[in-house]
């Protein structure tokens, strides 16, 4: 093959590859929900609510998404839900795509129909990230959650394994950053599964408490760790088992402790 054919072959790649890119973008359509929007009970914020056509005012459809800074929307201010009538659109623009809720004031509240579209560039950088198969559902949780393609690359680059589509947004709702991670890793652990470090946020492990109970002579997992956690192991319960008599404390039998009630 000649060079001309090999650059027209070249060309042809990148130009389905474009077409493929474009048409999966294009297959995401705009969001259309009803959508309420009132003041939360966390002063100064708002309480976002948004269900699907067929489940308006059920008990438990739709998705809450409450709390939202008040910051994060233009067209909308708390002396505007005071204004019984007023006609709003209230914007909430994020990367992964931009969220509308226009309708009418009515007790404080704002209610009509959402509409969220997402950002086809955002879909590529994510894409290039190696993150896919994105549907409009997702990119609008991203966008209240504040997933960005900055902060997937800075958790990608950490090394972390296993990160999905889906455990992005969990991480960066538990707040699991680059900054916690380096944080289980300067303890000598070796790099945790995204799901590994999901279950360490969750359950608040933090490097301190790690030092403390590595004081006293324990050298958890982090799987252990997470138990620990949960069963409320902590420094001073330890010490405590200690001061009662318990001998051979290791982790496994502080948890027994825990789950049998052997501490009352």
């Amino acid at each position: 093959m000649n060079r001309f054919l090999q650059l027209a072959s070249i060309g042809a790649l990148i130009c389905t590859a474009a077409a493929l890119r474009a048409a999966s973008s294009g297959s995401l359509e705009p969001l259309r929900e009803h959508c309420s929007i009132s003041p939360s009970e966390d002063g100064g914020k708002l309480s976002l609510r948004v269900e699907s056509g067929d489940c308006i005012g059920g008990r438990h459809c739709g998705s809450s998404f409450s709390n939202e800074s008040m910051s994060r929307f233009t067209g909308v201010t708390l002396a505007d839900l005071a204004n019984d009538g007023a006609h709003l659109t209230a914007t909430l623009a994020a990367e992964a795509g931009t969220f509308t809720c226009s309708g009418t004031v009515r007790d404080n509240r704002l209610e009509g129909d959402s509409v969220f579209t997402p950002d086809p560039a955002f879909i590529a950088r994510m894409g290039e990230l190696g993150f896919n198969s994105y549907d409009s559902e997702k990119l609008m949780a991203y966008a209240f959650i504040g997933v960005d393609s900055a902060w997937a690359r800075s958790i990608q680059q950490t090394g972390i394994q296993g990160l999905t589509i889906d455990n992005l947004l969990a991480l960066r709702i538990f707040k699991a950053d680059p900054d916690y991670i380096r944080g289980i890793t300067d303890l000598g652990y070796a790099m945790p599964t995204a799901d590994q470090l999901i279950g360490l946020k969750v359950q608040g492990v933090n490097a301190e408490e790690v030092r403390e109970i590595r004081a006293l002579g324990y050298q958890p997992t982090l799987d252990e760790l997470i138990q620990i956690r949960i069963f409320k192991i902590t420094p001073d319960f330890i010490r405590r088992m200690q001061a009662r008599g318990f001998k051979n404390l290791t982790i496994a039998k502080l948890l027994q402790i825990r789950i049998f009630n052997l501490a009352e």
